[in-house]
């Protein structure tokens, strides 16, 4: 019944889009070509029909930019091409021997698109270039979506205020959570309902060197095997020292909580400096240390601290988790991967068909 119900809703919408003349495509461009913009275009490709035949959305490419220059073209680019140009010569600007002359600012000002994807590396000193290329996008009629956590953690209310002004929409769900619809869960699955506080692990490398010291590994032997996995940078700083969980913490305390703070208003400490003794104290006591952010509606803090193996917050490796307190739903905790290219390339996608009902009802 439910599978014909949903095919019965897809006829209806595709009719009535059919009828109103809206055009399905969002055209988008890209500022960032890293592991998410591939994986994203990777999913564009491989449920290309799926997302037209259920949501309605055919997403088109039509410029992208990375660390070497631009390409654009009006009609779309060629996805397979543009993936193999990056894998074969590591940059987008060898996919074609005419390529555009535009800059990154220009293009974002002057290429027609209903939709700019920010995914340029997160900075947490002053969100740069991110910030710049947000407002850019803004001020030229463009819906912004990104994963990038610095102009948020930094700027959050200034770009909130910026987007409604211009009439744009603004989403940026893969910031927390990664593919795990943290953000999307507490902003919809708990309306009508007042979130009094949250706490959780916001940051997937922290808990896994973490998890690795409850077995007995010093912090430096954790830290090589997580570098070894894939799971830290060659520079661990924004991770180890509490700064992505912080920024983390301040996306969820506007977003949900409806406060207008920055990163400055966190108490911070990262695991860096831990002892061993605290590791195996917890232990004994059948807990675990584990980096926590929390929110009560008034401070915020993340810091290490020692919770109950039974608190379903005491999840293991790289996983994520957050309790949300509401006033008359009590504790509600959701639990997912945290990170991954392909994860965090899912919540754009969702983002996208917020975007495009967003478009077509209005």
């Amino acid at each position: 019944m439910l599978n014909i119900q949903e095919n019965y809703f897809t006829i209806i919408l595709n009719i009535f889009n059919l009828l109103t003349g809206i055009n399905h495509h969002l055209r988008l461009i890209l500022i960032g070509f890293g592991v998410v913009g591939q994986d994203l275009t990777k999913l564009i490709l491989s449920r290309a029909s799926d997302l037209y035949s259920s949501f309605g959305l055919k997403p088109r490419i039509v410029a992208v930019a990375d660390k070497l220059g631009v390409v654009s073209a009006p009609e779309g680019l060629d996805l397979q091409k543009l993936l193999n140009t990056k894998r074969i010569s590591k940059s987008v600007v060898y996919y074609d021997k005419n390529r555009s002359q535009k800059n990154v600012m220009e293009t974002i000002e002057e290429t027609e698109a209903e939709v700019l994807i920010e995914l340029t590396p997160t900075n947490i000193a002053n969100g740069e270039p991110g910030i710049t290329h947000i407002i850019s996008g803004m001020k030229s009629g463009k819906h912004v979506i990104t994963v990038n956590k610095g102009p948020l953690a930094l700027e959050f209310p200034s770009l909130i205020e910026l987007a409604e002004y211009n009439q744009v929409a603004f989403r940026f769900s893969g910031t927390v959570g990664g593919g795990t619809p943290v953000l999307d869960f507490a902003k919809r699955c708990l309306k009508g309902d007042r979130i009094l506080s949250f706490e959780g692990i916001l940051n997937g490398t922290t808990n896994y060197i973490l998890s690795k010291m409850g077995e007995g590994l010093s912090f430096s032997d954790a830290l090589i095997d997580a570098t070894a996995m894939g799971y830290a940078e060659r520079d661990p700083t924004l991770d180890i020292e509490g700064f992505d969980a912080a920024a983390k913490l301040v996306i969820i305390a506007n977003w949900v909580m409806g406060m207008k703070v920055t990163i400055k208003d966190v108490r911070r400490k990262g695991i860096k400096n831990l002892d061993m003794s605290d590791i195996r104290r917890a232990t004994k006591e059948d807990s675990a240390i584990k980096l926590l952010a929390a929110c009560d509606g008034k401070n915020m803090a993340v810091g290490p601290r020692s919770i109950s193996k039974k608190d379903p917050l005491c999840v293991n490796g790289t996983l994520n988790a957050i309790t949300f307190t509401s006033e008359h739903s009590g504790k509600q905790t959701i639990i997912g991967r945290g990170a991954g290219g392909i994860e965090t390339a899912s919540s754009i996608i969702r983002d996208l068909i917020e975007i495009r009902n967003t478009i077509s009802f209005t």
